[in-house]
């Protein structure tokens, strides 16, 4: 069983990754198509799907944060986070290594990396933890501040992480593709 603190961090840890992933795509939809076509996973005609991931992220979210939905949302989320991961894989293992990762927005346009699959994996591992069981106890206020701290250093902490991994890939990169 998990603290529901805990939960509670974890859920809105999760939530807000995949609620920024949306929110990046659907400010550019047209860019975030392009490079899901540029991955070439899937033949050009199911390419249409890339305008589905945006909601779907944004309803995986919203459901991390409700109990009900809670369980459906985290296999969901992994099950995303595995595509992610096997998708960049895939085309690491091609030799696409200047392919755009798609991460970040239209503004950001960082290489395809090996680190991303591994941090795809790991998310994916993580996730499930909220699917254990809560004590059965009640949230307090103090409980409240941590989870909303939490939250908000968790938050900078893979920011940063991301960033500085971003500086691995090499520099001048030549991006392929259509991102």
């Amino acid at each position: 069983m998990v603290d529901p603190a805990i939960g509670a961090l974890l859920a809105g840890l999760f939530a807000l990754l995949f609620a920024t992933a949306a929110v990046q795509k659907l400010r550019a939809p047209g860019h975030f198509s392009q490079v899901f076509a540029a991955y070439r996973v899937l033949p050009i005609a199911l390419s249409r799907v890339a305008v589905l991931l945006p909601v779907l992220e944004a309803a995986v979210a919203a459901a991390l944060l409700l109990p009900a939905t809670r369980v459906v949302a985290a296999c969901t989320g992994a099950v995303l986070l595995l595509a992610y991961a096997s998708a960049i894989a895939i085309n690491l293992r091609r030799g696409r290594l200047a392919l755009a990762c798609g991460c970040g927005g239209p503004h950001e346009r960082r290489p395809i990396a090996p680190w991303m699959v591994v941090r795809n994996l790991l998310l994916a591992a993580m996730l499930p933890v909220v699917t254990l069981p809560w004590l059965p106890r009640s949230l307090s206020a103090v409980d409240g501040v941590t989870v909303v701290g939490g939250i908000a250093v968790g938050a900078l902490l893979y920011t940063s992480l991301d960033r500085l991994l971003a500086r691995v890939a090499p520099a001048g990169a030549r991006l392929t593709g259509a991102a």
